[in-house]
Formats: structure tokens, C-alpha cells, sequence
């Protein structure tokens, strides 16, 4: 075994390996760029290198830096993480020409599972099921055009080079398709350097499911069970879980045969994944090989009770794997949730700035329950527009699949983040739906469930009064510690719903009796200054971020984000007079969504545009954002140039009535 290691990577995943090496007394060296000298990685470590400027391309990508990081520090070996330069065969070989150790498979396997193209040919030579489509390559959009009518629609349009949701688009049409061929190009070579593009079917109705794989150098290579995969926006995953909650025990074995006789064919070792759309009749096909260890992989180790990391470090070390494929089994159910910096409230689009709040749930490890997150995050941290948006990935393990989705929604309830916009409350409403705990997933569920996007959850009326009782508690406690004698009856206002309350209180307990008699039993310890409110309402139990606002309280709880009023009684009574002030009309202006730079002005000033027609392109965190006209107007103005870079918000164009 190896004495030394460095990490090429950063954030969450760096800090994940950084743990097991240090558990298994290997020394630890981190590497970092501007934008990084402070982040959660580098003080773990056990050294620290620092490799250049900001932009990934200027550090976490140049191959000769790691290398001079290696040679700097005597390091013996790296682990890639993923992304980054985790999947580049010229990082590997690099590695290799110096003698040192790539925690990941060789080289040759690396080349021929990294190109979608050439790993079909060799999937469907291994024997592995695949998708009807266009393996070769494609000269320009109306060749595009023509092969998707060949193959017929729905057809998915992919970067050969491609990963982590890019250079991915489906086509309906021909007008998708040649839109989907140019922006897949474009988004192709910006991120990976390689523009291939190739065109396969659109499997209607998909699951993705994938099968965990490790292999040795002693040609040993075993399947670690499934992941389903299916919740995904914009191809992203945004939440797994493990087992699959749609396959039987014969799909899984059929499944895991099929990519190891792949893994073997390529002469594969280390961890690496086989991706798979399967559909409704459970018939499923080869999508790709993800040569390295995947974002999703702590929902493998908590069914399995395996380390991933420890026997990757193992396999690079030409050890021996310390099991067989009997021993590989299945316990409980464990559901992994993405936190990304992003506001699904303005259609998910990215978040930057400071984390001025982050205190995730506590840690568990019992026999009945895990809660596991995994982060390279501080409060005070950065969110910058330089790397992937990912905070935190938030893992619950429970014996049953139920019990683990009831864990996660606890967990999320208690996962307080502020400073950036998050997806918390959108992870909160999916866990929350029927057909998510019946398990009916396809890849189209966010699309399919949120048609119109995200606009927040609106609790049954049972849950909406706890949580106006829960307010008048806090008001409660609050007036008592200013006004010894304020009186009793208090007024809570949810949008047009109002409650009103006499209470009465003892320590923590608070009798609440409604207008009719009905009375509420409300065990809080909530005290001013708590950001979380841990509370018992007639016995249930609920977990709220509470935060005061002028007149009451915005509370946020599974997925729902109110504003409660407590007010006395004579005060709600006027409250209906008060005149309602409008929001700024900014329907004549088109705003830049998130931060990001212009990539492309497509209109003029004088143009005409018609609805639906694209106006700009704007690219944030390497993905390309198309911005349309939503309705027929003249453009009176264009504020902006290629190249600019925007905040949130700011003016691109500037239209007026036809």
C-alpha cells in the first residue's frame, strides 16, 4: 500500500477521500487554486499544494500541475475524485510515464469506456443490451436532422466527451434537433475540449438505473448492486437511492453480469459504474461507463457496509479485493439528496455568494438509522461561479425504503443554509409526493410532476395550523421576555387564513384554545435567537426553520415557505384595509436569470421578435442557457455585448409593443 496520496479534486469528494486515507494512515495532500485557499479540503489534509488561478482550467485541469504537485511532495499516488481530470487518459498516463500510482483503471480502459461512441461498439460486442442509434459521426445540424428522422422521435442528442448533464439535449422535432445539435456542440468543446456529437434513441418513459462496479488486478471484478437514478433535471441527477425500488432480483442479476463481462472485456480495475436505461417492461440498454468513482456512490457503501474508496486504494495498490461476489449483499435502503446552490423558485438557476448560515442535521450511525452528509463546505464559505453549484450530498439509511425517505425528510427539515439560494425546499416537496414514496420514477418526474416549475408546497390544513400555533408560541415567548404582562389572545395570519388563539403557558408547554373550544397542546423549547424550532404539536413532532420577520415569523418546512403574522386581535381586524403594494412591471425587459457571461446576442435593436424566438445565450457554471421571447415585441434596446458578464437580474435587452 501506498504511504502518500494527493487529491486532484476539491470540495466534497476531496474531503471524502481525505477521510478513509487518513483512516487507513496515509498521508494526505490536498492541492487548491485562488478561489480554494481557504475551502474545507485543503485544512483536512495533511499538506497542501497550491496549483493556480481560479478557473478550473488554470488549476484542477492542468495536467502538469498535479504532476509537479506529486513530484513537489513525494506523493506516491493520486486519486482523481470525479470530474475534473478524473476521466482524461493523457492525466493517467501522465501519472503513470512519472511512477505514480493512479487510484482508477488503466489507461487503455479509460480511452475506450470515455468515448460514448467506441464504448457502445464495445458494449454491444460484449454482449450488453444497447439503444437504437447513430454511433458514427456527425458533420453538421441538417446531417443531425437526418439521422434523427431515420431513428425516429424522441431522439437524445450527446457529446461523445460528455458528463455531468452536458452537451445532452432531446429532440421532438427538427427544429430540436438542430437546436439541440448546435448547443450540445457548442457546450461540448467549451467543457470538455472534444465537440463529437452522436444521436441515440429517446427511450420513452426511462428509468436510470446503475450498476456499481469494482475490479481488481488480479481480474477479479464484482457488482456492488444498483442505484436508481432517475430523479434528474436537465440530465443532473438530484436524487438517488439504493436499491432500485423497481427491480426484481433476476433484472439485477442480469444487469451486473452484463457490466462486468464489459468491465473484463476492457480489462477494467478500480471503481467504475455502468449506467443503464431500463423501461417500464424492465428491458433496459447501455448508456455509458463512468471510468471512476460516481458523485452518488455513499448509497452503495450504506446497503453494502463497503468503504468504495478503501478498496479503489486497494486495487491500485495490486492487492487482492478482500471479498467475492457471494459476499456482496443488500441491507436496508439508504436515499442520497443533492444540495445545490440554486433557487428552485426562479427555475432552479444557479446561486453564488457567501454561506452565512450552514449547520446541516447531526451525524448518525445506529443500528436503525444513518444520516450521512458529505460536503467540503463551511459556514462562511464561498459559492463562486468557478466550479459545479453542489454543497452538500445529504445520505439517510433506514431498514426500509419508507423509513428512510420519513429520515431524509426529517434530516432536510433540519438542514438550515443560508446566504445562497438552495434546492432544500424542493427536495423536501419530492420526498413529500405519493408517487415518489410508491416509487413510480422515470428520468421526466421533475418535468412530469413540476410542469410550471417550482413555486413552494402548500401544507394540508392540519399542518398549516401547527404551524400558526407553532408561531404564536414563538410570539408568545418572545412578548413575554419584553412585556411580562402582555395579554394573552393572539391573532396568527397565513396569507387569508387567520387563527386566533388564548394562550396559556407553562415552561415549555403552551395551551392554545381556538375561538370554538378547540384546544392545541404545544411542547416547544423554541427561545429568541433559535433558527430552528424543535416542537411537538398534539404530539407531532415537527422540525421548522423559524426566522423572525417584522410582525411574526417566516417558517420553512417541508418545502413550504410562509410568512405566519402574530398579531393582537384588534390589529389582524385592520389588517384586510391595508392598501397591497404591486411588484415593478418588468415585462419589458429581458434580465439576465443568474450570474453568467453572454455568450450570444441573437436579436438587434429594431428586430421584431416573435414568442418563443431566441433572444441571448447565457453560460453559467459551463452549461449554456437559452433565453426566449415569451411574447411578440420590438427590441427598442440591447444593453449588452458578447462577453459581458451579468449578476442576477441585470438588463440584457429592452423591448416595446408592436
Amino acid at each position: 500500500m501506498f504511504s502518500s496520496l494527493v487529491i486532484a479534486n476539491r470540495g466534497e469528494i476531496a474531503c471524502r477521500v481525505i477521510r478513509t486515507a487518513k483512516r487507513m494512515g496515509i498521508r494526505t495532500i490536498a492541492v487548491y487554486s485562488d478561489a480554494d485557499r481557504d475551502a474545507v479540503h485543503v485544512k483536512l489534509a495533511d499538506e497542501a499544494v497550491h496549483i493556480g488561478g481560479s478557473a478550473a482550467r488554470d488549476s484542477y485541469l492542468s495536467i502538469d500541475k498535479i504532476v509537479a504537485a506529486c513530484k513537489a511532495t513525494g506523493a506516491e499516488a493520486v486519486h482523481p475524485g470525479y470530474g475534473f481530470l478524473s476521466e482524461n487518459p493523457a492525466f493517467a498516463a501522465a501519472l503513470e510515464a512519472e511512477n505514480i500510482i493512479f487510484v482508477g483503471p488503466p489507461v487503455k480502459a479509460i480511452e475506450a469506456m470515455g468515448d460514448k461512441i467506441t464504448s457502445k461498439k464495445l458494449a454491444a460486442a460484449a454482449g450488453v443490451s444497447t439503444v437504437p442509434g447513430h454511433m458514427g459521426l456527425i458533420a453538421d445540424a441538417e446531417e443531425a436532422v437526418t439521422i434523427s428522422r431515420s431513428i425516429g422521435y424522441p431522439v437524445m442528442i450527446k457529446a461523445s466527451a460528455g458528463g455531468g448533464g452536458k452537451g445532452m439535449r432531446i429532440a421532438h422535432t427538427d427544429a430540436e434537433a438542430r437546436e439541440g445539435f448546435e448547443r450540445s456542440k457548442s457546450e461540448a468543446a467549451s467543457s470538455f475540449g472534444d465537440d463529437r456529437i452522436f444521436i441515440e434513441k429517446f427511450v420513452t418513459e426511462p428509468r436510470h438505473i446503475e450498476i456499481q462496479l469494482i475490479g481488481d488486478q488480479h481480474g477479479n471484478v464484482l457488482w456492488l448492486n444498483e442505484r436508481e437514478c432517475s430523479i434528474q433535471r436537465r440530465n443532473q441527477k438530484v436524487i438517488e437511492e439504493a436499491p432500485s425500488p423497481f427491480l426484481d432480483a433476476a433484472t439485477r442479476k442480469a444487469m451486473g453480469e452484463q457490466s462486468v463481462a464489459l468491465a473484463k472485456a476492457v480489462g477494467y480495475t478500480s471503481a467504475g459504474t455502468v449506467e443503464f436505461i431500463v423501461d417500464k417492461d424492465r428491458n433496459f440498454y447501455f448508456l455509458e461507463m463512468n471510468t471512476r468513482l460516481q458523485v452518488e456512490h455513499p448509497v452503495t457503501e450504506l446497503i453494502t457496509g463497503l468503504d468504495l474508496v478503501e478498496l479503489m486504494f486497494l486495487a491500485a495498490s495490486g492487492e487482492k479485493l478482500p471479498l467475492t461476489q457471494a459476499d456482496v449483499g443488500i441491507t436496508g435502503w439508504a436515499i442520497e439528496s443533492r444540495i445545490y446552490a440554486e433557487d428552485p423558485f426562479r427555475n432552479f438557476l444557479p446561486s453564488t455568494g457567501r454561506l452565512t448560515r450552514y449547520s446541516p442535521p447531526a451525524e448518525e450511525a445506529g443500528a436503525e438509522l444513518v444520516v450521512r452528509n458529505d460536503t467540503g463546505v463551511a459556514e462562511g464559505g464561498e459559492i463562486s461561479t468557478f466550479y459545479d453549484p453542489m454543497i452538500a450530498k445529504l445520505c439517510t439509511w433506514a431498514p426500509t425504503r419508507g423509513e428512510a425517505i420519513d429520515a431524509m425528510e426529517v434530516a432536510l427539515d433540519e438542514f438550515e443554509l443560508e446566504g445562497v439560494g438552495n434546492n432544500i425546499p424542493f427536495l423536501s416537496a419530492v420526498m413529500g409526493q405519493q408517487r415518489f414514496r410508491s416509487g413510480r420514477l422515470t428520468t421526466g418526474y421533475i418535468g412530469e410532476e413540476f410542469p410550471n416549475g417550482f413555486s413552494g408546497v402548500t401544507p394540508d390544513a392540519e399542518s398549516l395550523t401547527h404551524l400558526a400555533a407553532l408561531a404564536c408560541c414563538s410570539a408568545f415567548a418572545l412578548d413575554k421576555r419584553l412585556y411580562p404582562t402582555t395579554p394573552e389572545p393572539r391573532a396568527v395570519l397565513i396569507g387569508a387564513q387567520r387563527w386566533d388563539f388564548s394562550v396559556r403557558a407553562d415552561g415549555i408547554e403552551y395551551w392554545l384554545t381556538a375561538p370554538d373550544g378547540k384546544k392545541l397542546l404545544v411542547e416547544s423549547g423554541w427561545k429568541p435567537g433559535n433558527s430552528l424550532c424543535i416542537a411537538r404539536v398534539d404530539g407531532r413532532l415537527h422540525h421548522v426553520k423559524l426566522d423572525r420577520v417584522t410582525g411574526g415569523f417566516r417558517l420553512r418546512w417541508r418545502g413550504a415557505d410562509l410568512v405566519a403574522k402574530v398579531l393582537l386581535p384588534h390589529v389582524a381586524d385592520l389588517m384586510p384595509l391595508m392598501p397591497i403594494k404591486l411588484p415593478p412591471d418588468l415585462s419589458k425587459f429581458l434580465l439576465c436569470p443568474m450570474p453568467g457571461q453572454i455568450v450570444r446576442i441573437d436579436v438587434a435593436e429594431g428586430d421584431i421578435v416573435e414568442d418563443g424566438q431566441t433572444l441571448a445565450i447565457v453560460e453559467a457554471m459551463k452549461m449554456e442557457n437559452v433565453l426566449k421571447a415569451e411574447k411578440r415585441a420590438r427590441i427598442s434596446k440591447v444593453r449588452v455585448k458578447p462577453g459581458s458578464v451579468l449578476a442576477v437580474d441585470e438588463v440584457i435587452l429592452e423591448f416595446e409593443a408592436v
